[in-house]
């Protein structure tokens, strides 16, 4: 190897090896005592503005970087957030809701310093290992998706006084949990008026689970808009928010109901199930049954035919979700009131 070639590698590792510029350098090269610089760094709490000044500088030149563990011993802050999804692992890795919701609270993150942790919670598991992770200091907030009735978190998290924002609304918690939601009422209601105004006239649906808010209202949508024109509301069967449930579901209602003409389904994936078994019993959609989805999250362009649905703005909702988690934390007010966005239906060729 020539004597050049050496010395360049010599040169690169020793600067590899160099130490990293500690907190005493940084406050030597502003001026300022140590204490001064470490109040500078972790938020200039009863730091002048040009001592203030001095220390930014002073960590630019030197390219420092704050010792995460220190700091958050300072300020009780750990520069984290959860995702809290009270959902069986399976399906926070398959349903597209969650990878929507990921995006979205990344989004709003992008331009701070809070990092996105995932806590995919067992229902048998919230009470105790969940709650005891959230309440125990590990993260400054939390963004809740996917809420069941009987998973305590909006009570428990109110209760706690962790900042908390959950994306979809939420059972408990009284007046003083935020919330951001799409009006799934309306969403049902717009999904099923739709089938009417193209003449169908026995619309059955398959509901989500009567356990989440989501699943009640879309169902409530449903019933009120057929209500409203004196139709039947007996043809109903439950799923939960999967495929194979959309399937079972729509053999249930075809063997109780082999009348109907159109469905609503109340989300896009229990509704690729129940075209299969649509499919499987020689019905042509949407010749002899409409089928409207909700969600509008990738799986209805892949349909065939490909799917008419209500917009769930899911990325939306979990970018509002994070910033409003983003002003809790620095201590802003947030309006009580939920965000709550508008329905929207993408006709294609289901119905």
């Amino acid at each position: 190897m020539a004597a050049e070639e050496r010395q360049v590698i010599l040169r690169t590792s020793n600067v590899s090896r160099s130490a990293a510029p500690t907190l005493d350098q940084v406050a030597e090269r502003a001026g300022v005592s140590r204490s001064t610089a470490s109040r500078a760094i972790n938020g200039g709490l009863r730091v002048s503005p040009e001592a203030q000044a001095s220390v930014d500088a002073a960590v630019a030149d030197l390219r420092y970087i704050p010792n995460r563990a220190a700091r958050s011993l300072v300020t009780r802050r750990t520069s984290s957030v959860a995702l809290v999804v009270p959902e069986p692992d399976e399906r926070v890795l398959s349903d597209p809701f969650f990878a929507s919701t990921i995006h979205g609270l990344n989004d709003a993150l992008r331009d701070t310093d809070l990092q996105l942790v995932l806590v995919m919670a067992r229902p048998e598991d919230i009470a105790t290992r969940t709650l005891r992770y959230l309440r125990g200091g590990h993260v400054d907030g939390a963004v809740v998706v996917s809420h069941h009735r009987n998973d305590v978190l909006a009570d428990a998290l109110n209760q706690s006084g962790l900042p908390t924002v959950f994306v979809g609304r939420p059972f408990g918690g009284g007046h003083h949990v935020h919330y951001v939601d799409v009006d799934n009422t309306g969403g049902g209601r717009m999904a099923t008026e739709h089938l009417l105004s193209i003449g169908r006239r026995r619309i059955g649906t398959i509901a989500g689970p009567q356990d989440m808010s989501a699943g009640l209202d879309r169902l409530a949508g449903w019933s009120a808009a057929l209500g409203e024109v004196g139709l039947s509301a007996d043809a109903v069967a439950l799923g939960d928010f999967t495929t194979t449930g959309g399937a079972a579901a729509a053999a249930q209602l075809l063997a109780e109901h082999p009348d109907i003409d159109a469905l609503f389904v109340a989300s896009d994936l229990m509704a690729v199930g129940a075209l299969s078994v649509l499919a499987g019993a020689g019905r042509k959609v949407p010749g002899d049954v409409a089928v409207v989805g909700f969600d509008n999250l990738g799986a209805a362009t892949t349909t065939s035919p490909t799917l008419t649905t209500v917009v769930n703005p899911v990325v939306a909702m979990a970018r509002t979700a994070g910033e409003m988690l983003i002003k809790l934390l620095a201590g802003k007010t947030v309006d009580q009131a939920p965000v709550i966005f508008a329905p929207e239906l993408v006709i294609r060729l289901s119905a």
